[in-house]
């Protein structure tokens, strides 16, 4: 009874999804691939905000690409470096297909990652039409952006075992829909995903669990690593090295737990990607001013991404990296020089020890 309450509490959701769809946001650029995850609350992350999208991001970035995620709609967490999303918990094809033309003017994807058919599914929409529907929407993206790479995913399972079998039957048709619009010289792509979940990956019956967001993450990315130039090129990634003027040495931490003290180091590597008004590394670790300080002296650490001011930094034209809570600048300890000397806040002087080059690692 439990499990069917769950799933009768997230059908609601869903079906409460059409009449109040999410709130458009305002678009986030990271520069790279422009790659749309397009469809419902799956795209979303219901249950988990984010969804699939925090696991392919961070895919996508330890393996060297460079993408933007677009689209009207963003959520999740800060560790995701971009947070631009198509996904309307609720919606049904043809509510997609109604939005596609205004969507694709808009954010120009090179990349289109389409998972869509499960609200068909669940609301019992004319559920025989349903691959044409499908069909029709994939007409209308080749159409709108022949040259984009078009990834479409058979739908996720479902709990409910009447359900689940109508989603085999429509999944069934997708692989053959998929091969028609290739031989007709569209840039269109399957992707299994039924087969990456099992029920055991639903937290509801319909969303999946963190874990299973993360299987569908993996898929995607293996999709898209196949087919040449969907996400770019290894090696383009937006991560750099943050060279001090007077030291030449660069801003690094020695390792990723939270509290990890900031220090100048001879450069290897480039730890640093910007995001927004953040300098991430590792993945989902900010520069941070510890204790959210402002005073003079502050230690600068990593701490996981949360959004605070005091992860938020400015770099500015002259060089300096001011933190966007402190108005304080970032500083090598006593105008040090040596690797090993720690980096804090400290009033901005326009001295060398506070200018800053980000660069790519050569």
């Amino acid at each position: 009874m439990r499990t069917k309450l769950r799933w009768l509490a997230a059908a609601a959701a869903l079906l409460t999804g059409v009449l109040l769809p999410a709130a458009p946001a305002a678009a986030e650029s990271n520069g790279g691939v422009r790659v749309m995850p397009l469809g419902d609350s799956i795209t979303e992350g219901t249950q988990v905000p984010g969804g699939y999208r925090i696991g392919l991001w961070q895919r996508v970035t330890a393996g060297g690409y460079q993408v933007d995620f677009v689209g009207s709609q963003a959520n999740g967490p800060a560790s995701l470096g971009d947070h631009d999303h198509e996904g309307h918990p609720g919606w049904r094809i043809d509510q997609i297909d109604a939005n596609i033309a205004g969507w694709l003017r808009t954010s120009t994807p090179h990349t289109v990652l389409l998972h869509i058919g499960t609200n068909d599914i669940l609301q019992n929409h004319d559920v025989a039409g349903a691959p044409a529907r499908l069909s029709a929407l994939v007409d209308h993206i080749t159409g709108a952006v022949p040259d984009a790479e078009v990834f479409v995913a058979t739908i996720i399972p479902m709990g409910n075992s009447g359900q689940e079998a109508a989603g085999r039957t429509f999944n069934a048709t997708i692989p053959g829909m998929v091969q028609s619009k290739q031989n007709a010289g569209k840039h269109v792509h399957l992707v299994d995903m039924h087969a990456a979940l099992t029920a055991a990956d639903l937290i509801d019956g319909v969303h999946p669990t963190a874990a299973g967001y993360d299987k569908m993450a993996g898929t995607w990315f293996t999709a898209l690593k196949s087919v040449p130039g969907s996400i770019g090129t290894p090696g383009t990634s937006a991560a750099r090295q943050l060279v001090g003027a007077q030291s030449g040495r660069c801003a690094d931490v020695p390792g990723s737990a939270d509290g990890t003290a900031v220090q100048l180091q001879d450069c290897a590597g480039a730890p640093w990607t910007p995001s927004g008004n953040q300098l991430t590394a590792f993945g989902s670790k900010c520069l941070d001013a510890s204790g959210r300080g402002t005073a003079d002296g502050t230690p600068v650490i990593i701490w996981t991404c949360s959004g605070q001011a005091n992860q938020q930094w400015t770099v500015g034209a002259d060089g300096t990296i001011t933190g966007v809570q402190s108005g304080r600048c970032l500083d090598a300890t006593g105008q040090g020089t040596a690797a090993g000397t720690k980096l804090i806040l400290w009033t901005c002087n326009g001295q060398p020890n506070q200018k800053w080059t980000l660069r790519a690692a050569s």
